[in-house]
């Protein structure tokens, strides 16, 4: 079952966590396999069932990282093994960023590279803001356009974490971590 329906709310990348939180104790309470002791076996596994639901989407629900991830594989745009393709300009300064940090030779040259790559996170991140507000309130084809710009953005920043892990290896070099 989709988190969002279980839950009862309408799918979004900015759900009201208070509202996430409350569902998720009524659920809890509702579906505590000590309160179903006396039933069926079946029943029992039912509500062992629904108890971890409830557990997994409280989790991926309240995780905004867990949240996109969960709504991008929903709309089959996180296919496993699928290349994504990613803009020639995004990696383009990509690869002068890896260059660059391959003939890094001091800590100074390092934050310098670490600065541009926070910034384009930063970038990537407002990007995603931007695209996921008002999804809720959109039509299916908006929406699909919106989650199409989500997941280039998604794309991106997990490409910009591979750089991040090089540049951590480096500031272990330098140390400046």
């Amino acid at each position: 079952m989709n988190y969002f329906e279980f839950y009862n709310i309408p799918e979004s990348f900015n759900p009201d966590i208070a509202h996430l939180k409350k569902k998720f104790y009524e659920l809890s309470k509702k579906y505590h396999p000590d309160f179903h002791a006396n039933e069926s076996d079946e029943k029992q596994q039912e509500i062992l069932e629904l108890s971890t639901l409830n557990n997994k989407a409280h989790q991926t629900l309240t995780d905004p990282y867990k949240r996109l991830e969960y709504i991008l594989r929903s709309h089959n745009l996180l296919e496993e093994g699928a290349k994504p393709q990613l803009p020639a300009d995004f990696l383009m300064e990509m690869m002068d960023i890896n260059e660059r940090l391959m003939e890094v030779d001091d800590a100074k040259q390092l934050g310098e590279i670490t600065a541009e790559v926070l910034a384009i996170e930063g970038d990537i991140e407002e990007g995603i803001a931007q695209a996921s507000s008002g999804y809720e309130s959109l039509d299916d084809t908006a929406k699909e356009s919106r989650l199409n710009e989500i997941a280039d953005f998604y794309f991106r920043q997990k490409y910009l974490l591979r750089i991040k892990e090089s540049l951590d290896t480096f500031a272990s070099r330098f140390g400046t971590e």
